[in-house]
């Protein structure tokens, strides 16, 4: 079975490896155009002699026509974030799989993990799926879920599980096409969420919801694209949230303790403990060199 890769950065690099490794045949790698930083797909790809041709240009019928000349049987989706055209798709006989960081039908969109956890879910997961026309809407090929710790943010859900999980779900997955026992589980559309994209007008904390909203919110925007409460003036970015239930006895937003470099904040039932902050165009720091005691946050204009 011949396979296109299309994919990016370490996690496209691993699942490249892992493919070769179980036997796969890769004969073709398709990356987003190539900036001043080589992409570790790009460069795993060229030092394998295996051709690459930057997803953008298949657009373009010279590009296309090489693509068609692999002649691909499957194609895998790894991380992908060009839109990839109906006339691509249909090049390849057996159609393409794509990884997806959630329980498809929940979260659809390209920012699943932060409204996951954002939402206040106790688990989630990923999902292994035939690509269509729609966004995530595809047939269900397999799934895996995991639970979500209170204490985790978006770079820990995926880097410590789902990361690892979905190279080995595309593995498995592409496998099953491979010996024709791929299921084809329709979703279940009634049951579908989709969220947009997560950016900075989603960030702003509101310091008068519950502390437990409030925790989800930053753990959910954490690494990007950070929480952001006003301070003075001036924006701050909070990261690493933990809450503590019971009554602070502060005002919601007041900075009641610095703790081993971390602030601890009031909220509306219960103490959220921020262990870094940033200020803009600044690096992150821990929570207790931007916050003192007795500043009070609010929420960003």
């Amino acid at each position: 079975m011949r396979i296109v890769l299309f994919g990016q950065a370490a996690f496209g690099k691993d699942i490249f490896d892992k493919l070769r490794e179980a036997g796969e045949d890769i004969v073709g790698v398709s990356t987003p155009r190539q900036g001043t930083r080589p992409d570790p797909l790009f460069e795993a790809a060229s030092v394998a002699g295996v051709p690459v041709i930057e997803t953008p240009a298949l657009r373009q019928d010279g590009p296309f026509e090489q693509y068609l000349a692999l002649k691909p049987d499957l194609l895998v989706f790894a991380f992908v974030t060009d839109i990839v055209r109906k006339r691509v798709l249909d090049a390849a006989t057996h159609g393409a799989i794509q990884y997806h960081p959630s329980l498809l039908p929940l979260h659809r969109g390209r920012t699943a993990m932060n409204w996951a956890i954002i939402s206040g879910a106790e688990k989630t997961g990923l999902t292994i799926f035939w690509v269509d026309e729609g966004i995530d809407t595809g047939p269900i090929v397999l799934q895996r879920e995991v639970d979500i710790d209170p204490a985790d943010s978006v770079g820990t859900l995926y880097f410590n599980r789902l990361y690892a999980m979905g190279v080995d779900a595309l593995v498995e997955a592409t496998r099953l096409v491979r010996e024709g026992s791929a299921p084809r589980l329709p979703q279940n559309h009634a049951l579908a969420t989709y969220e947009a994209p997560c950016g900075p007008e989603h960030a702003k904390i509101d310091w008068m919801y519950h502390s437990r909203v409030v925790s989800n919110l930053i753990r959910g925007c954490d690494p990007q694209p950070g929480a952001s409460t006003n301070l003075r003036g001036e924006t701050i970015r909070l990261f690493e949230a933990q809450m503590r239930p019971g009554a602070p006895g502060e005002p919601p937003g007041t900075v009641m303790a610095i703790v081993d470099g971390k602030a601890e904040v009031a909220g509306v039932g219960g103490t959220i403990v921020v262990g870094r902050a940033q200020r803009a165009g600044a690096a992150k720091q821990p929570a207790g060199e931007v916050l003192m005691v007795g500043d009070v946050l609010e929420r960003t204009p």
